[in-house]
């Protein structure tokens, strides 16, 4: 069962479910998400993660024996402004989650996590050791989530995959999906809206970093990338019920504000105007992920590590998006 499977990383993750060969069932209330990115192959329960009465009666109607968890909400700011939002939609929703699975006996769980739940970290690249010191509501109602799945993992026979992402972007290769949320606030989505006529510009939040050209830098995450990461933390769950993980997924190279939007002009072959504004409270210098511990966890190799093909991708899909 593929929660929030009718989103941006959700859909992704269901496609390559569905490509090697498994059964899925998305639950998705579609707030956010679109009943349109649900693959055919898949089967759509339109309903709430915290709903247990359903959650239960889907994993007994469908033989359910792992969920991956990536229903939220996934918006810093909006974390910020309204808490309690986040606290429900992800740490009480999660428990909920967690709880039917525990009751219903499904061994295996996967869940979204986020390399916000670091905080401002003390070196770079972090590993998953690292402090975790998250500076918004956000990162807190993840981590949170994190130490639900641990302390219920060390009674209950349940196993657990927490994937800490990094900067997630791009598009399928093959089209079948993409970022479609409106009002977005990822810098690769912003920049492909741009370009394609969809924005005036893109804000560029600082020139004053500690990075070779002042803007910040991140671990771009091609979701493809990502997704295949799931697939693969899967199977280790599986091969091995008696261990559970926490793994950074990025790449474990990072790239700025303006070698990002370099890129996007390079791409589209015309000059997205930029806006210099100010920094915004909390974003660090550099956040870029130790990718070490799941290169060797997993039999994973990252397929689109550019960031010239994550642009690509990312600008077909927009494209796309403007045809519909």
């Amino acid at each position: 069962m593929v929660t929030g499977g009718a989103g941006y990383i959700g859909s992704h993750a269901a496609l390559a479910l569905l490509d090697a060969g498994r059964r899925v069932v998305v639950l998705d209330n579609l707030v956010t998400g679109f009943d349109w990115a649900v693959d055919r192959r898949a089967t759509l329960v339109i309903g709430a993660v915290e709903d247990e009465a359903l959650v239960r009666k889907v994993i007994a109607k469908h033989d359910i024996g792992a969920i991956l968890h990536f229903a939220g909400s996934v918006v810093v700011p909006e974390s910020v402004a309204d808490p309690l939002k986040y606290y429900r939609n992800n740490t009480a929703a999660s428990r909920s989650l967690i709880e039917s699975a525990v009751a219903c006996g499904v061994r295996h769980f996967i869940f979204s996590s986020t390399a916000a739940t670091y905080g401002i970290p003390d070196a770079v690249p972090v590993a998953e050791d690292a402090p975790r010191r998250p500076i918004n509501p956000y990162g807190m109602s993840k981590l949170m989530t994190e130490h639900m799945l641990a302390d219920v993992a060390a009674v209950h026979p349940i196993n657990y995959a927490v994937l800490r992402y990094f900067n997630v972007a791009g598009a399928d290769p093959q089209g079948r999906s993409g970022q479609s949320t409106a009002g977005a606030t990822h810098l690769i989505k912003v920049a492909v809206e741009a370009a394609c006529g969809k924005r005036a510009g893109v804000g560029v939040f600082g020139t004053d970093f500690a990075t070779p050209d002042g803007t910040g830098v991140r671990d771009y995450i091609h979701v493809s990338d990502l997704a295949a990461a799931h697939v693969a933390a899967l199977d280790l769950l599986i091969a091995d019920p008696a261990r559970s993980h926490t793994l950074n997924a990025g790449y474990g190279r990072g790239y700025s504000v303006l070698e990002v939007l370099d890129a996007v002009d390079r791409i589209t072959n015309q000059r997205i105007e930029r806006r210099i504004e100010g920094r915004r409270a909390g974003d660090p210098d550099a956040l870029v992920a130790d990718n070490r511990a799941i290169l060797a966890a997993l039999p994973w190799q990252p397929a689109h590590a550019d960031l010239d093909t994550i642009v690509a991708h990312a600008l077909a899909w927009e494209r796309r998006l403007g045809e519909q």
